[in-house]
């Protein structure tokens, strides 16, 4: 049975460049959030109203929040993510940051901020529905500094798509994995075919 609640979405989300259902997607996060302000229903919940995967979920709400329209809160115990709170930004608070905030964030993007980028970087990661331990190597990799501690090895890039290129990672961690296998069968019968020589000359004399 689906929800019989209203959706609210505004002009600016309507006209964006974004994908229409990422759109659509907003307009159930209004509906969600009318009461606490926030919602923190899951990309599986949302994967099984829209019948599509928790992936494609996960690139919608990728989308809202880098266009500005929804802020991202994880919620943790420790290391883990108990919950994350989706909340709708208002027209005239993207007004407000647009306008009177950009000094600081030409500021952001100083060395003496780098720390703020790493860790918005590192959000946007966590946003991603696949296995935190590839999370985590993936972030490590690309949030390494270079030698004057001003940029990120991601920033140093001409490109960037976060999703393609972890989707990429993904691809090289199994090729990898698939080399590593290979190379250790193949030490372990070199290894065999050694000894089995060796018996047979010792049984040869």
């Amino acid at each position: 049975m689906k929800p019989s609640y209203y959706a609210i979405i505004p002009a600016d989300v309507r006209y964006s460049d974004l994908k229409p259902n990422a759109k659509l997607l907003y307009g159930e996060i209004t509906a969600l959030s009318s009461k606490e302000g926030y919602c923190f229903a899951t990309n599986r919940y949302f994967a099984s109203l829209y019948n599509v995967t928790k992936n494609t979920i996960s690139l919608w709400v990728s989308q809202l929040h880098k266009a500005g329209f929804i802020s991202v809160e994880l919620i943790k115990k420790g290391e883990q993510i108990t919950e994350r709170r989706i909340g709708i930004i208002k027209n005239d608070e993207r007004a407000h940051i647009k306008n009177d905030d950009l000094s600081s964030i030409k500021i952001n993007n100083t060395s003496n901020n780098i720390s703020l980028r790493r860790l918005k970087f590192k959000n946007d990661i966590s946003l991603l529905e696949y296995d935190p331990k590839f999370l985590k190597e993936f972030f490590e990799y690309w949030s390494e500094p270079n030698k004057s501690k001003s940029k990120m090895r991601y920033e140093l890039e001409k490109t960037w798509d976060l999703e393609a290129r972890f989707k990429r990672w993904m691809i090289n961690v199994k090729k990898w994995s698939t080399k590593k296998t290979s190379n250790t069968f193949r030490s372990k019968m070199d290894t065999y075919s050694r000894a089995k020589e060796m018996m047979n000359q010792i049984n040869n004399k």
